[in-house]
């Protein structure tokens, strides 16, 4: 299977980056915002939240404004949605930690309940590692096109990322590395799409579990997928399990045909 045997670290195997093609062809997320506006009365039809606290973390260089849409759709179904307040996202995954668990304790003690991270590209790397290390605060975690496994350095954003946060990614500890890379402590989903411009998509994959799973949402770009309207219907349904409870997504209803199959994810 090519999530266990695939794995760059352990391979020596080097991921190429998006081609230049795909990356031009990022312009269509303002395709996928206007078909959420579209379609925002059918994607009311999701299953409503019963309230608990969900934190979204923004991608490299984007700030809670990106995020924007979704908050307020996961409101509108009944959640207590979050933005992360600390400004535009120019990264940081060891400098940000500290920063990040204090702001996922404040979440939770204003509830009192665990809370759902919906992490958007680094935002999704930064979700890994906070469920890893404070799993008692968390519910479940979400990721959308996140770099977290294989080849981390198979982006387009690389480069730029070592040069604004200050941070190698090859000297980033390994075993926080290997934390953010490996099974979750808790239930965990990766959306992804392999026309992903900026991001390798095989770096999205997780290892399937009882409580993990990859779903791949066909032709959302990188900068659009936190506004896909198929995306958003599967972040909302992810969300309205009961805690402590986990089933795989149902590849059905209204945006079926926007997914990719199970085997797909795998191969």
């Amino acid at each position: 299977m090519a999530v266990e045997d695939g794995r760059a670290e352990a391979t020596g195997r080097r991921l190429s980056r998006p081609g230049l093609l795909l990356m031009l062809a990022e312009g269509r997320g303002v395709l996928e915002f206007n078909s959420s506006l579209l379609l925002s009365p059918l994607l009311m039809q999701a299953p409503k939240g019963d309230g608990h606290p969900v934190l979204t973390l923004p991608g490299f260089l984007a700030s809670d404004l990106s995020m924007a849409p979704m908050r307020r759709y996961l409101k509108e179904l009944g959640y207590d949605a979050h933005a992360w307040n600390m400004g535009r996202n120019f990264g940081g995954v060891a400098s940000k930690r500290g920063a990040l668990r204090d702001l996922l304790k404040r979440v939770h003690e204003a509830s009192g309940r665990k809370v759902s991270i919906v992490g958007w590209s680094l935002g999704g790397v930064y979700a890994r590692d906070l469920a890893q290390q404070m799993p008692e605060l968390v519910r479940s975690i979400i990721t959308l096109a996140s770099p977290f496994a294989d080849d981390v350095r198979a982006t387009n954003a690389t480069r730029l990322y070592e040069i604004l946060s200050g941070e190698r990614v090859d000297d980033i500890l390994p075993e926080i590395r290997e934390a953010i890379a490996g099974d979750m402590p808790v239930p965990a989903t990766s959306i992804y799409s392999r026309s992903d411009g900026i991001v390798n998509w095989r770096t999205n994959i997780l290892r399937p579990s009882a409580t993990a799973e990859n779903i791949e949402v066909h032709f959302a770009s990188h900068v659009g997928i936190g506004v896909n309207p198929a995306a958003l219907w599967a972040i909302a349904d992810r969300l309205a399990q009961p805690e402590g409870e986990f089933r795989h997504f149902d590849r059905s209803g209204p945006f079926a045909i926007a997914y990719g199959t199970t085997e797909n994810a795998l191969s």
